[in-house]
């Protein structure tokens, strides 16, 4: 199998992080976002929407970190971060398109406001949009912390794919200036993320982020 990334891209991460923890035998294809080589006709051909990350084995091609992050665990023979019982799988699978649907757009306008924009030079951040960024990260964070106020876990006691999706883009904290502050479970559960073995060995060493995701 094939993972076409880039080592900033958060959905790579997510990506990264599920094949890490599962030990997925996948052969890495950078692809550099900043080189726009996502927008090449080879790349095109693998996804249209000129996104990362792609998985390709053995050409069944998948896009949708969140996709790939299933497939992968359902090639993995005696894995646990992807239950098999219809009422737990629903449970990390609603978290998962939370994720995409609540999260991920609230992430994505304050990293792009007060850390993109700065990168490629193009100005200072947007204070109508960072407000409405971070009243988005205020709600969905709430959400997040009342859920795991009782629970070391997103889903409960154990580690699923849900920790990994979301842990993703809260990689970008500092940088993105992301508001938890005052959410102590979710700061709680996040340092417990940070400890894994997978976080640590996907940990990106350059300070450039992308934005060409997915």
């Amino acid at each position: 199998m094939r993972l076409y990334y880039h080592p900033q891209s958060t959905c790579s991460r997510r990506a990264l992080l599920a094949a890490a923890h599962l030990d997925a035998p996948v052969e890495l294809v950078m692809v550099d976002l900043f080189r726009s080589e996502h927008h090449t006709p080879e790349f095109l051909r693998l996804n249209p929407n000129h996104r990362v990350p792609v998985l390709d084995d053995d050409g069944f091609v998948l896009w949708e970190s969140h996709a790939i992050m299933q497939y992968l665990a359902d090639k993995t023979p005696r894995q646990t971060v992807y239950p098999t019982g219809a009422r737990e799988r629903a449970d990390v699978n609603r978290w998962l398109f939370w994720c995409a649907a609540h999260l991920m757009p609230a992430i994505s306008i304050l990293n792009w406001e007060n850390n993109i924009k700065g990168l490629l030079g193009l100005g200072p951040p947007d204070p109508a949009e960072v407000n409405r960024g971070e009243e988005q990260m205020r709600e969905f964070g709430g959400v997040l912390d009342a859920n795991l106020a009782q629970r070391e876990w997103i889903c409960g006691d154990a580690l699923t794919l849900a920790d990994l999706a979301i842990a993703a883009p809260l990689a970008d904290i500092a940088r993105a200036r992301i508001p938890v502050d005052g959410y102590a479970n979710l700061q709680r559960w996040f340092t417990g993320v940070r400890a894994l073995d997978a976080w640590k060995s996907t940990q990106p060493q350059h300070p450039r982020q992308a934005t060409n995701d997915g």
